[in-house]
């Protein structure tokens, strides 16, 4: 199948106790991202996602705190940075949200 490329991003809040949390980013099983957040508030950090992307099929972005911290992630305005096709987004939860290229033909 025929993919596209697509360059999404995505701003990540957090709020936490103790040290900084780390944290993955997944796009459906596929790791994409994984690092220790260390911004403090009211600062947030710009998550670049690039992906080969199949038209007409749904993915799912999730981000994963795994780390003992107490943390508080959320992640908004997901938004498309460079794509040939349109892309539309579904929210799931703070720290998931779908997206799927839509095919033009």
């Amino acid at each position: 199948m025929d993919t596209v490329f697509v360059k999404l991003c995505v701003d990540l809040h957090c709020d936490w106790q103790g040290l900084p949390p780390d944290y993955r980013i997944y796009v459906e099983d596929e790791l994409f991202a994984e690092r220790t957040y260390r911004w403090e508030e009211p600062v947030y950090l710009t998550e670049i996602l690039q992906i080969n992307a199949v038209p007409d099929t749904e993915y799912l972005v999730t981000l994963d705190d795994f780390a003992p911290q107490i943390a508080n992630f959320k992640m908004s305005n997901h938004r498309v940075e460079y794509c040939d096709l349109p892309v539309e987004f579904h929210k799931c939860k703070d720290k998931k949200f779908r997206f799927k290229v839509k095919n033009e033909s």
